[in-house]
């Protein structure tokens, strides 16, 4: 059902973020600021604190919205061909399949869901690409 492929989904879709996130910690390590913060003594909890999550939070928000955009697309042409959330689950895939006998006789049963898919994936990285201007401490001149 819908539960097992959301825990398929969630194992199998949470490598790269982690992996970004690593090397992004990894590149902060060696910045001016954090040798800085270092040799005056800060402890590592104020330097996680202070200076690598407000760096690495903007990124992750972006890779997230984007993340959840490729599921909603990955989800949708799964339950399209048939191995997704199975019919009486309404899902946008479901609803697509559904609505290919009916293309010539009602357009909309296509469109409509088709569209909706491309909204909604578009928003979510409209609004990633905003938080991350929102978030991103070198962007307010903050380091």
């Amino acid at each position: 059902g819908p539960g097992a492929l959301i825990i398929v989904l969630g194992l199998l879709g949470w490598t790269f973020t982690t992996r970004l996130v690593r090397g992004e910690t990894l590149s902060l390590r060696e910045r001016d600021y954090i040798v800085a913060a270092k040799s005056v003594g800060a402890s590592d909890w104020y330097i996680m604190f202070a200076h690598v999550i407000p760096n690495v939070i903007s990124i992750t928000v972006v890779n997230l919205a984007i993340t959840i955009g490729d599921l909603i697309l990955l989800e949708s042409a799964l339950s399209f061909l048939g191995v997704g959330v199975q019919p009486p689950t309404p899902t946008w895939g479901n609803m697509l399949s559904n609505a290919q006998s009916f293309f010539k006789t009602g357009g909309h049963l296509v469109i409509f869901p088709g569209l909706l898919i491309v909204i909604t994936v578009l928003c979510l990285y409209v609004v990633g690409d905003g938080m991350r201007d929102a978030l991103d401490p070198t962007l307010n001149g903050i380091e």
